[in-house]
């Protein structure tokens, strides 16, 4: 959960569908042992994201080493991730990062592209600085742009920092303006002044099949200078518009065997991973797609998540921000047979406390771990991240984790861990987990609490320097109360134990991972993060295109837990436009992302409640419990609920659907 700004205090999520062909979906009940705040409208984080400079890079490096010479000379695009007719995913804009001098850009002179003082690059060296002279002047750039058909979705990102010397909190003296073809993306101006790079995005699939010109025009007015300064642009396209026939969910059954080592601090870690996976799709499966999703935090001349030295496949492009690896296998895969591939892994964690960061000498390590990408009836997902909320969509998973670290830090992570003696004052822990989505862990001299909900669950709080023993406790208490009442309403815990891992830091409120959660001293947001175990962890969802699913859920369950019962929420609701729903992707929200809290975890769980007073507490109950039991490891989808909604009630809930703008 991070809403806008990130993972505030309050959110809520729902996601399922089986895994189909290998691996069938089990009852709570039999579940094995082995991921939440309910955010306040609004949080999101201001994390440094991968933006290719150029085209797309080549290769991969060994741990430590960027996969991408510093200053980024372009390679091909990577390759489509389906079928022949299906959607090659791309990035389209040439020399997005200005690194490679001025062409193919058009500039109104020869100072927009540039290196020199008084500005900074987000990437490498270069940026393109529009006005800043502090008297009447106009500074344009361009470059034309030819945007693939066949895929389902383009989005345009770039980097902007502006500072001004203007003083006005009021009047716009100052302004650019973004456009595509004859299209105003947005308008920005003095007002808007930042201390450092924010990434804006923007949905321009509308765009697909056609070569359009991409403008900025800065204009000033006659004194007082505003900057704005542009780098590391790009222009992805992803998802296929035409999907193949097959539907299946793959790769399927995913196990991961990781062995990692640290450096005294916890920042730095190397070693090996390994996937085995099986093609569960009647089609071949020839490649495989890792998702670096942490690469976000960097540049592709500089990233934090390296991978070489890879075995099973070769390696191709680096694609979508270098958040996305794809890996040739040695053979083709028939249904039912299996593969398994293995690199070295190299993990350098950046400063900042957030989800992947750490906050003095304690590292929050969360999505750093590669997972291999889904590909379905619309191809590969290999969906950019966002910052706004979350973009991560995989399959329930096996891990074996080995993490070697000093003996100074504790290391909280996902699953059953058990620590061993090392060398040289080391501790080795082995995490294992089954049927989890992701891994993450922590490592400092954090304070650590334990206990053991009412229906037996173990609890651990491990709590950074700060943290009153006072406030752990109230968390311990939290967490176990939390966790029974939502294991009462959708099924039991299934991951064992569960770790909550305490930092007041945290921008963005609380993220959740199966069975561990980074969180504020929050009884609403540690509930909330709780709440997504079984919407998000246990009960799967796209969340780049269907976040609804896990956060609308993930308040709705966090509301009941605490007793509340969103009377009249719903008469609240005020619509910004008639594009705004609900059941809006991330690619709306993410230019959309002051209203992406209020309405996702808002109006989505107001909605909700708004169903159970339709339909009644009963249906509800039992439609919410079937529905989690159905989907146990699975993915959600929109239209499946709805079908299941439709299925608990004798009421017709079509004007429903329509009149609380959920779609799909």
């Amino acid at each position: 959960m991070r809403p806008t700004p990130r993972k505030a205090v309050a959110a809520s999520a729902l996601a399922l569908a089986a895994l189909a062909a290998v691996s069938l979906p089990a009852a709570p009940a039999a579940a094995t042992p082995e991921r939440a705040a309910s955010a306040a409208p609004g949080t999101s984080a201001p994390a440094a994201a991968a933006v290719p400079d150029g085209v797309a890079t080549t290769g991969v490096a060994a741990p430590g080493h960027a996969a991408v010479a510093p200053g980024g000379s372009a390679a091909a695009p990577a390759k489509a991730a389906a079928a022949a007719d299906a959607c090659t995913p791309a990035q389209v804009i040439t020399n997005g990062g200005f690194e490679s001098g001025t062409s193919p850009w058009t500039q109104s002179s020869t100072t927009v592209i540039t290196s020199r003082t008084g500005q900074s690059a987000h990437g490498g060296t270069a940026f393109a600085w529009l006005d800043g002279v502090g008297s009447t002047h106009t500074d344009t750039l361009s470059q034309s742009v030819t945007i693939p058909s066949g895929c389902a979705a383009a989005t345009l990102t770039f980097w902007l920092h502006i500072d001004t010397a203007e003083t006005t909190s009021s009047t716009a003296y100052d302004k650019l303006t973004a456009k595509i073809g004859t299209t105003t993306l947005a308008t920005y101006s003095n007002l808007d002044k930042n201390t450092g790079y924010v990434q804006k995005s923007f949905d321009v699939s509308a765009f697909a099949g056609q070569t359009v010109s991409l403008a900025f025009t800065g204009t000033e007015d006659s004194s007082l200078q505003s900057s704005f300064v542009l780098d590391d642009l790009a222009l992805t396209t992803s998802g296929d518009t035409a999907p193949p026939a097959d539907a299946t969910r793959t790769p399927a059954a995913p196990s991961y065997t990781v062995s990692l080592t640290s450096n005294t601090a916890g920042t730095v870690w190397t070693g090996r991973e390994s996937a085995t996976f099986t093609n569960a799709s009647a089609t071949a499966l020839s490649e495989v797609y890792l998702r670096l999703w942490d690469n976000y935090h960097g540049t592709c001349a500089s990233m934090p998540i390296t991978v070489g030295n890879v075995t099973g496949g070769t390696a191709g492009a680096l694609s979508v921000g270098c958040t996305a690896l794809q890996i040739t296998l040695a053979s083709p895969l028939a249904q039912g047979q299996s593969a398994t591939i293995g690199f070295d892994l190299g993990i350098t964690v950046p400063s900042g406390a957030d989800r992947f960061g750490y906050d003095g000498a304690f590292s929050f390590i969360g999505n750093a771990l590669p997972l291999l990408a889904v590909k379905d009836g619309a191809g590969w997902h290999l969906d950019p991240y966002t910052n706004n909320g979350e973009s991560f969509y995989s399959l329930a998973a096996d891990f074996k984790v080995t993490l070697d670290h000093p003996t100074t830090l504790l290391v909280p992570a996902t699953g059953a861990s058990v620590d061993a003696a090392g060398t040289s004052g080391r501790t080795v822990t082995t995490a294992t987990a089954t049927k989890v989505r992701d891994f993450a862990w922590a490592a400092g001299p954090f304070s650590r609490i334990s206990g053991t909900s009412t229906a037996g669950t173990p609890i651990n709080v491990y709590s950074v320097t700060g943290i009153s023993s006072a406030n752990a406790q109230s968390m311990l208490t939290t967490a176990k109360t939390a966790v029974d009442a939502h294991a009462a309403r959708f099924g039991a815990y299934p991951y064992g134990e569960l770790d909550a891992v305490i930092d007041n830091n945290f921008w963005f409120g609380g993220m959740e991972y199966p069975g561990f959660v980074l969180d504020l001293v929050s009884t609403t947001a540690l509930t909330h993060e709780i709440g997504h175990q079984w919407w998000y962890g246990i009960v799967g969802d796209d969340e780049y295109n269907s976040p609804w699913l896990d956060e609308s859920f993930t308040d709705y369950a966090t509301d009941l837990a605490l007793g509340k019962t969103g009377t009249s929420c719903w008469s609240s609701v005020s619509w910004a436009s008639s594009a705004e729903k609900i059941t809006n992707s991330m690619a709306y929200w993410d230019t959309h992302s002051s209203r992406y809290s209020t309405v996702v975890y808002g109006y989505g769980k107001c909605a909700l409640h708004d169903l159970r007073r339709l339909i009644g507490d009963t249906a509800m109950t039992k439609l919410l419990k079937d529905y989690a039991t159905s989907h146990w490891y699975g993915v959600s989808t929109t239209a499946e609920f709805k079908a299941a909604a439709q299925a608990a009630t004798t009421t017709d809930l079509t004007s429903f659907w329509t009149t609380h703008r959920i779609e799909g």
